[in-house]
């Protein structure tokens, strides 16, 4: 087996995974094609293996809490 192909091998894995996961929550497919994907998909290979993802209650809290800053400080800038 060549690098090429345990690349090919491990992205095939990676989209599979996705998929399973836009399957299951009915997420729209071109929802890959928004500029927040690929680096969400780079921040999650930068933290690697053992970093839990974000609670529901993290997201819908003080996540969401920070992206609402950062849109006002945006509009007031803009």
């Amino acid at each position: 087996m060549t690098l090429k192909d345990m690349v090919k091998g491990t992205r095939n894995m990676l989209g599979r995974y996705v998929s399973k996961w836009f399957y299951d929550k009915g997420i729209p497919f071109d929802a890959a094609n928004s500029p927040y994907f690929p680096p969400m998909v780079n921040a999650i290979q930068r933290v690697g293996p053992g970093v839990k993802p974000a609670m529901t209650y993290e997201l819908s809290g003080p996540i969401l809490n920070e992206e609402v800053e950062e849109v006002r400080i945006i509009n007031k800038v803009g």
